[in-house]
């Protein structure tokens, strides 16, 4: 099956006119670099980003599944064993490498696009996508896991809405923006699909020699 073909399942998401340029699939358009979604906890990039994958025909990999495989031990565990700062190491470390592997669609953590080093390393090896979400939208996702160690205390939506104070001006930094809804994720899907095609062409525009 040649490369075009492989992307036919663009069309089930209306997105075949803008994944395509001249012929060529989002995957070719990306080259090396992956598709990096970033986003508060609750915001759907581990679900979003596997159907992403599944859509691009591309690897997905999950960041904070890799840090508790490199680890050993589940997050929670290393929050309280080792600290917020040993965790946030490691989860820098992992995201470095995992760009190298690209292209890739990445789920990142919550905390992982605050890093100035992995912001940096994101902008060279790949394209940022922010699930931009409302507090009601993550708090009902949130609710459904007592596993966030961030929320372990007795005012779990105060400190969600401090963490969106603090990182939602640093997220709306990332290459493309999409609204996280309460809608089927075929459909976020297909509007990531269709924003990432006129990102890279218009990427491609700036790029192009005079």
């Amino acid at each position: 099956m040649n490369n075009i073909s492989r992307f036919n399942s663009l069309d089930e998401v209306g997105g075949q006119d803008q994944a395509s340029q001249r012929g060529q699939p989002i995957s070719l358009r990306l080259g090396a670099r992956s598709l990096v979604l970033v986003g508060l906890m609750g915001a759907g990039k581990s679900t979003v980003g596997r159907r992403l994958a599944q859509t691009l025909q591309l690897p997905f990999r999950d960041a904070d599944h890799e840090i508790e495989a490199a680890a050993g031990m589940t997050i929670p565990e290393i929050f309280a064993i080792h600290g917020e700062d040993h965790f946030r190491d490691g989860e820098r470390r992992v995201i470095a490498r995992l760009l190298q592997e690209g292209p890739i669609v990445l789920a990142t953590g919550g905390g992982a696009f605050m890093n100035d080093e992995t912001r940096l390393r994101i902008a060279e090896h790949g394209v940022s996508l922010w699930l931009k979400a409302d507090l009601d939208v993550l708090m009902r996702r949130v609710r459904k896991r007592t596993t966030r160690p961030l929320l372990q205390n007795p005012d779990p939506e105060g400190t969600m809405r401090r963490l969106m104070e603090i990182r939602y001006p640093v997220y709306a930094t990332a290459d493309i923006t999409i609204d996280s809804h309460e809608a089927p994720h075929d459909r976020v899907v297909a509007d990531i699909v269709k924003a990432l095609g006129e990102w890279l062409e218009k990427d491609n525009e700036g790029n192009a020699e005079p």
